[in-house]
């Protein structure tokens, strides 16, 4: 998310937005849900359209949470979710998190989900992350890991797909497969008490699986991703045409499962 990456490589497409605004603090930050509790003062990193922000910050009232993200236009969708549901206690604004304009000492949970991946440095990211968390508090990142996802029945377009988001996102200076890192990162980021765990999501009943491939789909040929896929020589456009299609078929499999794997830490300054 900050300037130092020069593309967020997912882009705020509507197929990317659609996966995002599925996201809850219940499906996505189970790890970090007994360690909160009314008045506490949160930042969340990489925000998104909200959803997550919004759950934090229903969790932690009257606690103030404030949300930053690379720009206003994603901003305003997260305020807008977090005014639907009522809330008064968001703060948003625009943030690097290589350079966060915050004090030390500022936060009690400093939380950021499936963001360290797409850093230029996620090492530094962390020590910002606990430089702007109190004595005491948190710091808690998840991440998922592309080539531990798994799916069935096999399919040659989804492992053509997994390689060629692989080569995009290390080349817009990404880690894909940041999950198994987080430890090692957060370690070299001064952590000493870390708790790392990691979950899942599945997606294998009919509906499911035609939400999770029909978003990937049209990712793949139509968000900035695809753009970069192109532009960087990665795939050509006949490529994701097939790929695409291959996301479309998996979707119709009667036995079809996908499993997307996490990397979760705690961390305790």
């Amino acid at each position: 998310m900050p300037k130092e990456t020069a593309v967020y490589t997912h882009g705020h497409h509507e197929s990317v937005l659609r996966s995002h605004r599925w996201r809850t603090a219940a499906n996505s930050a189970a790890y970090l849900l007994g360690e909160l509790r009314a008045g506490l003062a949160v930042l969340d990193v990489g925000c998104g359209p909200g959803t997550i922000t919004a759950d934090l910050a229903a969790l932690v009232a009257p606690g103030p949470v404030t949300a930053v993200d690379t720009g206003w236009t994603i901003l305003d969708q997260a305020a807008r979710a977090v005014a639907e549901r009522g809330l008064d206690n968001v703060a948003f604004a625009v943030a690097d998190v290589h350079a966060l304009d915050f004090p030390d000492d500022s936060f009690d949970v400093v939380h950021a989900h499936q963001v360290l991946q797409h850093v230029a440095d996620p090492v530094q990211a962390l020590r910002e992350m606990r430089r702007v968390c109190r004595p005491g508090g948190v710091v808690a990142a998840r991440d998922s890991d592309y080539a531990a996802m798994t799916w069935y029945p096999t399919s040659p377009g989804l492992s053509e797909w997994q390689e060629v988001y692989g080569r995009v996102a290390r080349g817009n200076g990404g880690e894909p497969d940041a999950g198994r890192r987080l430890l090692s990162w957060a370690r070299r980021a001064g952590f000493a008490d870390i708790t790392p765990t990691a979950a899942a999501w599945c997606f294998a009943t009919p509906e499911s699986r035609a939400w999770w491939s029909g978003l990937w789909a049209d990712r793949t040929t139509d968000s900035v991703y695809a753009d970069l896929a192109v532009r960087g020589g990665h795939a050509s456009g006949e490529q994701l045409a097939a790929i695409a299609s291959a996301w479309r078929s998996w979707g119709e499999e009667g036995d079809g499962w996908f499993m997307v794997p996490h990397g979760e830490v705690l961390c305790r300054k």
